[in-house]
């Protein structure tokens, strides 16, 4: 496993109606998640075009530090009811810095 920085863009679309609830849900996660050991930055983001498009762009010191990140209590409890706000699978980039 690698051991570079790692930068994630996660891009979850709410299902119709549920741009709200979906919106309050990934809030909630953003502060558990900062406090993560490795957690560098994770921002959510709403389109300025469509707002049932969220983008969270995080960066990690390692592919390890995400992956413990993905076993956590309060992201599991999230994927375990995504699938009640979200219209598609969220789209996951996993990317190491060229620059």
């Amino acid at each position: 496993m690698s051991t570079k920085r790692l930068t994630v863009v996660a891009i979850i679309k709410a299902q119709p109606g549920k741009e709200e609830e979906l919106r309050e849900t990934l809030l909630a996660l953003v502060p558990p998640t900062r406090g993560e050991s490795g957690c560098l930055n994770y921002d959510l983001h709403v389109s300025t075009e469509d707002p049932a498009l969220f983008v969270f762009h995080e960066n990690w010191a390692s592919q390890a530090h995400h992956t413990a990140h993905m076993a956590t209590p309060h992201l599991q409890a999230f994927l375990g009811r995504a699938g009640d706000l979200v219209a598609e699978p969220p789209q996951i980039l996993l990317c190491e810095g060229i620059s």
